[in-house]
């Protein structure tokens, strides 16, 4: 028997008694009232629940799509490296940022980053190097990330593999990596098909777009056939503004030898006059040399006076080392060529040489383990226009480029300057100064060389004459007289030159004569050299 039943038949009595009583002793007849909390309608509860999950998703997208995020740079590279192999990162990174759903750069450049280069103004003088969007995939994702240069490449006539895998290592004691990739490429079809549906896509004001010129490995090794036909085919795109010229990757046999001075002067001015003869509406692409760090100071030397001498409009030093500084990491003795921090210092080394043999008007790009704001400052104050950067970007991420900016930004800002302003000062101080009478010194120079260009095509004349007058003796067409005039035309161009170097010489200071007469000296013989070896 319960509680309940017990005790409702004494209180029903005792409640009886009155009219009140009474009816409070009806209630206990009915059933018992049961109190219950209000309940939130399911519809509300549902639609917190939804908004709970989009403003949680909405933050996590503005937080991955903002490139500065520390994700970003702390737990993604990381995780990547030590999960994946390097070339299979290299290539997810790549098709994440041609996706379109890639971070974005979401700072503000800052006015003391103005740089300009030729005729092109960019908001900051940071550059992507070329080797990491090798096929033209990733364009406008790179540009997203801040980079205000994208130099893709390099890129072949004909696809090709590259080199056998694995080819790719990373250094990371030494922040550094080795690659002997071998110029792996799609092919100028393939990538020039991807400019062209491109060309009509929105582009943000100064970014820069270069294309790396490579030949292929099966090429022979002093053919410069497959760089004219790159300056043909990519010239012709209105988006690219500069053509990069690859003689410097270690990894391809027998490319370096093109920097040697006899061979790098056919094939500048092969490229510059195949850029010239571009029908274009609107500006020409410029020609821009890459070279390597491991050149010695002569070597660089020659490499100036062919850039001076052929029209080349910059040079980007330097690409990867075949020398293998102190590194503290395992795979160090990997063939390749190595970039990252160690290359610093090299890089350093042969911008400052080549800074103080040519002139202010041909800007240097600085690349080489660039990974702060202060490395880049040092390319500047060595006489570079603008830089690039890489391995860098491999290790630290999307925000690369943003916390390079930001950076550079806080040291100039400390010296109460502008990067421009460190560049100017730099190239004033360094830079190349063509001596006083020089001038008509060259002036007289291209003159013997066009002269000596037309006896060449005049001596096959006569050579073509002699041949007629052994066949036909009683020719009329004599070739005496044909070599007479050709001698009488040497001896007066060679006359008009050594008058042109007395002027030049009696212009300058006397301590200074000895130093400019050999430099003619030596000039005039670099020019008769190579063309009367092509005459015979």
């Amino acid at each position: 028997m319960s509680l309940r039943s017990t005790t409702r038949p004494i209180l029903r009595t005792i409640l009886s008694k009155n009219k009140t009583s009474r009816r409070l002793a009806s209630t206990l007849d009915s059933p018992p009232v049961v109190l219950r909390l209000p309940q939130i309608d399911n519809r509300i509860s549902s639609a917190l629940k939804v908004s709970a999950l989009v403003l949680g998703t909405s933050l996590f997208v503005a937080y991955y799509y903002d490139s500065r995020s520390a994700i970003h740079q702390y737990v993604v590279p990381p995780l990547m490296r030590a999960t994946l192999d390097p070339e299979v990162t290299h290539r997810l990174a790549v098709r994440v940022l041609g996706s379109g759903f890639a971070p974005r750069d979401r700072g503000e450049n800052e006015d003391i980053l103005k740089c300009t280069i030729w005729d092109l103004e960019m908001p900051s003088p940071i550059g992507l190097a070329a080797g990491f969007d090798k096929d033209g995939e990733a364009i406008d994702g790179l540009f997203g990330l801040g980079f205000d240069w994208v130099e893709i490449g390099s890129v072949t006539p004909k696809a090709q593999k590259g080199n056998p895998k694995p080819r790719v290592f990373t250094l990371p004691d030494d922040n550094a990596m080795i690659n002997r990739y071998g110029f792996p490429s799609q092919g100028h079809s393939l990538v020039l098909a991807r400019l062209r549906s491109r060309r009509n896509s929105p582009s943000e004001s100064g970014q820069v777009l270069a294309v790396n010129l490579g030949k292929n490995k099966s090429s022979p090794p002093d053919s410069i056939d497959d760089y004219l036909l790159g300056v043909r085919r990519f010239g012709s795109l209105p988006d690219v503004k500069v053509l990069v010229i690859n003689v410097s990757s270690p990894n391809t046999p027998g490319l370096r030898g093109l920097q040697n001075r006899g061979m790098l002067e056919e094939l500048l001015e092969g490229v510059c006059k195949e850029r010239d003869a571009l029908d274009l509406r609107g500006p020409k692409p410029k020609i821009v040399l890459k070279i390597a760090p491991d050149l010695d100071e002569l070597a660089i030397q020659d490499v100036a006076e062919a850039v001076r001498e052929s029209g080349v409009d910059g040079v980007i030093v330097s690409n990867t080392t075949i020398q293998r500084p102190k590194l503290l990491s395992a795979s160090s003795n990997e063939i390749g060529g190595l970039s990252g921090p160690p290359l610093h210092s090299l890089s350093l080394k042969a911008l400052k040489t080549l800074r103080a043999h040519l002139p202010a008007n041909i800007p240097i790009i600085g690349c080489g383990g660039i990974s702060t704001g202060a490395d880049a400052l040092d390319f500047a104050r060595a006489g570079a226009t603008s830089v690039q950067l890489y391995t860098s970007f491999g290790y630290t991420g999307v925000g690369t480029a943003r916390r390079i900016k930001d950076e550079l930004a806080s040291e100039l800002s400390k010296l109460n300057t502008t990067w421009s302003k460190v560049v100017d000062e730099s190239i004033k101080t360094h830079a190349w100064v063509r001596p006083r009478g020089q001038q008509a010194l060259d002036a007289g120079e291209r003159e013997i060389r066009a002269m000596l260009d037309g006896l060449g095509k005049q001596m096959a004349v006569g050579d073509d004459l002699a041949a007629l007058e052994d066949r036909d003796p009683d020719s009329p067409k004599g070739v005496g007289s044909v070599r007479i005039g050709l001698g009488l035309k040497l001896d007066s161009a060679t006359a008009r030159l050594a008058e042109q170097a007395e002027a030049a010489l009696a212009a300058r200071p006397h301590d200074e004569n000895n130093a400019l007469e050999h430099d003619q000296r030596g000039s005039l013989a670099d020019s008769t050299g190579p063309l009367e070896k092509r005459r015979t």
